[in-house]
């Protein structure tokens, strides 16, 4: 019997009901990002002049440039209202805007975090499925390599992917981004290996355990005693209520990833937003920090908002509201 269908009435309800918690968690991550620099030790003046004794006059024209007069309050007020319409100040270190500065290195950072979560979702999708559908020794001896291969640090596994298949074996190239088009991809490869790593074994593992419960649940049991094809019964009923979690969880680690491609970026000096965001920090270059840190908390709350949003999709049985339910 086919599940019940929602009204379109209540599921559009539900959709702006997220998109609203959506704004209103950018709007605190906005918050806390502007407020956790400027509570940090230090003053945003002595960082402009770097530690250069400068006249009065030059220390009230600074001052009056980036209005350090002003309460925290209009200074917040008056950087969101530049976020809003794409304008994240000028840069301390480059004196650019820093809109530019981050957009021409955000398509590296993308395009790496989009190829690892290529990879996560394709090899630890099929490792568990393989676990949890054909267990066996192969099924077994992949989830233990995949399980090893969690246990050790995304640093530890690039240097290594460095050692053997760019220094020893020279398959790939050792550092840089190489240029726009295949070559960029081709630099990446290793990179993003090494970001996906750690997250293949989590996935795997979900997907083997979800699979097995699925298939040692009462309807799946009864379909199969009564005759109706395993394939059959494993692609409609097994599959379909395990990608469930997977999803959610795989979501989640890949929003993860995120967060992971600062350290990557930085072993493979690839020049994206993550190796930016590290340098901006030793420079103390406040408003490149804030523009990055803001885009990467926007990133994984979007991203889980869609998650939220397709699991409610995808799977009729999950409530959505008590008028529904």
């Amino acid at each position: 019997m086919k599940a019940k269908q929602r009204p379109t009435g209540v599921m559009l309800r539900f959709i702006a009901t997220r998109i609203a918690g959506l704004v209103v968690t950018l709007f605190l991550a906005s918050l806390v990002v502007f407020g956790a620099l400027y509570a940090a030790p230090g003053s945003p003046l002595t960082y402009l002049t770097h530690g250069r004794t400068m006249s009065p006059d030059a220390i009230a024209a600074i001052k009056a440039e980036y209005h350090l007069d002003d309460s925290i309050w209009q200074q917040y007020l008056r950087w969101l209202g530049g976020v809003v319409h794409g304008d994240f100040g000028t840069s301390i270190i480059y004196n650019q805007p820093v809109s530019s500065l981050v957009g021409s290195r955000a398509f590296t950072t993308t395009l790496l975090v989009l190829m690892a979560a290529a990879i996560v979702l394709v090899l630890g999708l099929a490792i568990g499925t393989l676990a949890g559908l054909k267990p066996g020794w192969l099924s077994r001896s992949a989830m233990a390599g995949a399980t090893g291969v969690m246990a050790v640090p995304t640093f530890v596994g690039a240097v290594v992917l460095i050692i053997v298949f760019a220094v020893d074996l020279e398959w790939f190239p050792v550092f840089g981004a190489g240029r726009a088009g295949l070559d960029e991809v081709y630099h990446l490869v290793l990179p993003s290996i090494a970001l996906a790593l750690a997250s293949v074994a989590f996935v795997a593992r979900l997907a083997q355990t979800a699979i097995r419960q699925e298939l040692s649940a009462d309807h799946v049991q009864t379909a199969i005693s009564r005759g109706l094809p395993r394939g059959a019964v494993v692609r409609r009923h097994v599959m379909r209520n395990a990608a469930m979690p997977v999803l959610t969880v795989a979501g989640l680690t890949i929003a993860g990833l995120i967060a992971g491609s600062v350290v990557v970026e930085q072993v493979f000096q690839l020049g994206g937003l993550g190796q930016f965001l590290v340098s901006s920090v030793q420079q103390k270059d406040f408003p490149v920090v804030q523009a990055i840190c803001l885009m990467y908390v926007a990133a994984f709350i979007v991203l889980n908002t869609l998650i939220d949003i397709a699991y409610t999709l995808l799977d009729p049985r999950v409530s959505i509201g008590k008028k529904d339910s």
